[in-house]
């Protein structure tokens, strides 16, 4: 927004669906230097301590496409304090700001949130099947771990972007209605 000033934030899972927040606009936005994982156990969200869910977490290298968010100014205070206590409840994420190219836009900061591969809820690289396990049993205060990871991947295909692993996780959870999911 030209002549105002305004703040930026990179969502990569839940945030691009389900935000949460005021915010001016959204638009496809790529960070470098981290990348896409479902590799963390939820115990709020989405799974509970005693059965915990997965979420997703970005993870040092590689990159990552997903959607940045511009917010005003003066919503900017409200925004932050949402996500701090969205994001960092459990301390297994931590508050980065980073470089995003915003496509439309160009390159800007963006307040965005790394996992934390020292906390105990980082899950690390499981093996497909006991992701899809945990997936299929996770469920917490948000809902059901499968709509979680369903979403996500409905919207990633709508912004065009395919991930393969993330395809033959929907096929171990038994989604036989792939309608919900656009095909490209």
């Amino acid at each position: 927004m030209t002549g105002r000033m305004t703040h930026w934030v990179f969502g990569y899972g839940s945030l691009i669906w389900r935000p949460g927040f005021a915010f001016l606009r959204q638009a496809p936005a790529l960070l470098t230097g981290a990348h896409r994982s479902l590799c963390v156990y939820s115990h709020r969200h989405r799974g509970t301590e005693a059965q915990p869910g997965l979420v997703f977490g970005l993870v040092r290298g590689g990159s990552c496409r997903g959607m940045g968010f511009e917010v005003a100014d003066a919503d900017w205070p409200t925004v932050v304090e949402y996500l701090r206590e969205r994001e960092l409840d459990k301390g297994v994420y931590r508050e980065a700001r980073r470089t995003i190219r915003v496509d439309g836009v160009g390159a800007v900061e963006a307040l965005t949130f790394l996992v934390d591969e020292t906390h105990a809820q980082f899950a690390g690289r499981l093996e497909i099947a006991e992701q899809a396990r945990l997936v299929r049993i996770g469920h917490g205060e948000s809902g059901p771990n499968t709509e979680y990871v369903l979403e996500t991947v409905r919207i990633l295909r709508t912004m065009g972007i395919v991930d393969r692993y993330l395809d033959d996780l929907v096929e171990l959870l038994g989604t036989t209605d792939l309608a919900i999911l656009p095909s490209l």
